[in-house]
């Protein structure tokens, strides 16, 4: 057959890589003796390409052989952790450095305020509410009293217009099912409703208060609910009081399996907004219903599927929109819902230089939040789009927040930089004056560190900025112990922010960097596009090129220098490090997609085919064989020390990534250092995980590097005792 040639050609060139790569691996033998994975005579067509999949049985999560096998891959792994002199001085710095006051951004609902808070060590953030600023808050809604273990989560909260009830969601051990139950605000019990199967859904009430919309799947089976295929989302209206057996279905589509739906209620209550997606796709449509004219009918506004909308207010039927339609880095339009054709789009704020991220209309202004250079810049228009002020920030970093009504004159926003622990101001909008509501105080000296940023050049010769934090005085002389973080994908933005963790990594000697790559938004959705589907080797050429900087600039050097990341992160870690296993001394890919070819067939994944593309299609199938992690492991090479990290509840990317990686890892490594894999248990993608096991998890990544990295064990360990 056809396919036999190519399949005997790509197998001789990956044995004359391997042997290549092979003699190049330091001397020194394997740190562990890995558990025998079997193998599987398994192999899928794709397009005429035969592709084996020998670890194919490690998907089934729920069998026998699967579960042996983590608790095999997880005692190697604790062992290896273990014999790690630093790391309980490191959980002990980790510990103090996390025990601070922390607060979320306050939201005026019904007359009350609500907002979180941590006293430090509480493993979920509590719900406080009250009438004043000034007087005592009251508890609400405490998560902790959910499980003992702290694994329950509060997912999201609406408060009803009337300040009556609070609608809120929680997901147990980080799963992305979510259950909705509604809370009495004034006696603070719980009520009789409970909806279930909810995922990647808001909760929006009417505005009498008498019920919400919400989105939900059908039922899962007990074998599906964490792997099964996530399609056909559809619309509720539940009304208070009732089963969820009795519950509306508002709005669905049986002919669209793959578009998902997010309800809203505008201010004033008359109208009822469905914002249509279709997998991660950086587009949408909105539909609307009129809830004041009896027997109306969902009807589309925005079908055409060819930018992002996203609703800011109305006054009447003049409904404001941030879109990217004909701005790539966004712009304000208003849209007469009576006459809502193109022509008859009003332009409120045109593009500017740099991205627009947010917006909100607080006091009839329009608060408008930017990116420049991946650090936050507001500023406040009138609704007429003459420009009001700027609003002045304490530095490079980044605000969020800017809720409210129309009518309010004060709103609330968040900043944070990666020294400035994150800290509530109240903005009075009549005024433009800023105050601090809540500033925490955290154990530690920011004025003895630096932050810079700089621009590189990466392969194709874009300009792609990153930012380094250290302590005052680094030498540039290639000995600094480096993480090097990134993401780049899905139109997600990097910004500075406060990070306990990555505190602690630089009060023990290291350097951490973020960059911000293509396929992320910080220049708006060019920018994003660049580091998608056929092009997303731009963004694993972004994260080499940021490596190969700071060894040139000798900030580090591939011996000393770990990479990291997350989800889309942790394929960008895998892909890296299976493409440049020679720059970089450690690898930690957290929760990542590391099977290219397969990850459409689990829970959400499908979705991700806007950014990834997918193997269903012949010229995508090319472009992501090539990077796909699993698939470019090779036999005898000489990899990094690497630790990947999964959890046993991630029903986003599902484990089976990361242990088909890991297996494929060990089997393919020829030099001394260890390829292990850590697998959380009563977890998720790592949404709402307790404090304890973050704690835990950030010990054990520092940890692992220390020794990866040959760090001074006296040196590191002394750092961790005491704020500097």
């Amino acid at each position: 057959m056809p396919f036999k040639r190519a399949t005997l050609a790509l197998s001789l060139i990956a044995a004359f890589s391997a042997q290549a790569l092979a003699q190049t691996c330091p001397a020194g033998a394997p740190a562990v003796t890995y558990p025998v994975t079997k193998k599987v005579e398994q192999q899928d067509n794709y397009h005429g390409t035969m592709v084996a999949d020998p670890y194919r049985w490690l998907e089934d999560a729920n069998s026998d052989e699967t579960k042996a096998w983590v608790i095999e891959q997880n005692k190697i792994t604790q062992a290896w952790l273990s014999q790690i002199p630093q790391r309980e001085a490191i959980k002990g710095r980790l510990t103090k450095l996390w025990n601070y006051e922390r607060y979320g951004v306050p939201e005026k609902k019904g007359g009350r305020y609500f907002y979180s808070r941590n006293d430090g060590l509480q493993n979920q953030s509590v719900l406080y509410t009250a009438k004043t600023l000034n007087e005592t808050p009251r508890v609400l809604l405490d998560p902790n009293t959910l499980a003992a273990d702290g694994t329950v989560a509060l997912a999201g909260m609406a408060v009803s217009p009337t300040g009556k009830f609070l609608a809120y969601s929680t997901a147990a051990s980080g799963s992305d099912w979510n259950e909705i139950k509604v809370r009495d605000i004034e006696t603070g019990k719980d009520m009789a409703d409970h909806i279930k199967w909810v995922k990647f859904s808001n909760t929006a009430w009417a505005a009498d208060g008498s019920g919400f919309y919400y989105s939900r799947y059908d039922e899962p089976t007990e074998e599906t609910k964490l792997a099964g295929v996530n399609y056909f989302q559809k619309v509720y209206f539940h009304k208070l009081g009732t089963g969820q057996a009795a519950d509306v279905l508002a709005y669905h589509r049986p002919d669209q399996k793959e578009w998902g739906f997010g309800a809203e209620v505008t201010d004033d209550g008359h109208y009822l907004l469905i914002n249509g997606s279709q997998g991660t796709e950086h587009k949408n449509r909105v539909f609307i219903k009129d809830l004041k004219a009896r027997n109306a009918q969902v009807v589309g506004l925005l079908e055409a599927f060819d930018a992002s909308y996203s609703f800011i207010d109305n006054e009447g039927p003049v409904f404001y929109f941030m879109t990217d339609k004909n701005a790539p880095r966004s712009r304000i339009i208003a849209i007469d819902i009576r006459k809502p054709g193109i022509e008859n789009w009003k332009e409120i704020v045109p593009e500017a230089a740099q991205t627009l991220t947010g917006a909100s209309i607080v006091n009839k202004q329009l608060v408008l939040n930017y990116l420049a250079d991946a650090h936050s810049a507001v500023k406040v228009f009138d609704l007429k789009g003459k420009p009001v002020r700027d609003i002045e920030l304490p530095g490079l970093g980044t605000a969020s927040g800017f809720g409210g009504k129309a009518k309010d004159t004060e709103t609330f926003y968040a900043y944070t930089s990666f020294t400035t622990p994150t800290t509530i101001y109240r903005l009075d909008l009549k005024s433009g004056k800023s105050s601090i509501y809540r500033q925490p105080k955290v154990d530690f000296d920011p004025s003895a560190f630096d932050t810079r940023q700089v621009f590189y050049t990466s392969k194709d010769g874009t300009k792609v900025p990153m930012f380094i934090v250290s302590k005052k005085g680094m030498k540039l002389d290639g000995s600094n112990p480096t993480y090097l973080y990134g993401y780049g994908g899905f139109n997600i933005s990097l910004t500075p922010s406060f990070s306990v963790s990555n505190l602690a990594w630089v009060e023990m000697g290291g350097v951490y960097v973020m960059a911000n790559l293509r396929g992320g938004g910080e220049y708006g959705e060019a920018w994003h596009k660049a580091g998608t589907k056929l092009q997303k080797q731009n963004v694993f050429d972004d994260f080499i090129g940021a490596a190969e900087w700071l060894v040139a600039n000798k900030v580090t050097s591939p011996a000393k220098l770990a990479i990291g990341g997350g989800s889309n992160g942790g394929l960008l870690v895998g892909a890296a490090m299976t493409q440049r296993p020679d720059l970089f001394g450690a690898a930690l890919p957290a929760v990542g997609v590391m099977d290219m070819l397969r990850f459409q067939k689990f829970t959400i994944g499908w979705a991700w085919a806007s950014d990834y593309g997918s193997s269903d299609n012949a010229e995508e199938f090319k472009a992501l064989v090539k990077y796909s992690p699993l698939h470019n492991l090779k036999q005898g090479s000489c990899y990094p020390a690497t630790m990947v990290m999964t959890a046993d509840h991630d029903d986003r990317v599902v484990p089976a990534h990361s242990f088909k990686f890991a297996a494929a890892a060990q089997a393919a490594q020829a030099g001394p250092a260890p390829i292990l894999i850590r697998i959380d248990s009563k977890a998720g993608h790592g949404a709402g995980k307790p404090t304890a096991k973050q704690i835990e998890e950030v010990a054990d990544r520092w940890g692992f590097l220390t020794r990866a990295l040959d760090m001074t064990p006296g040196a590191a360990a002394a750092s961790t005792t005491g704020g500097q």
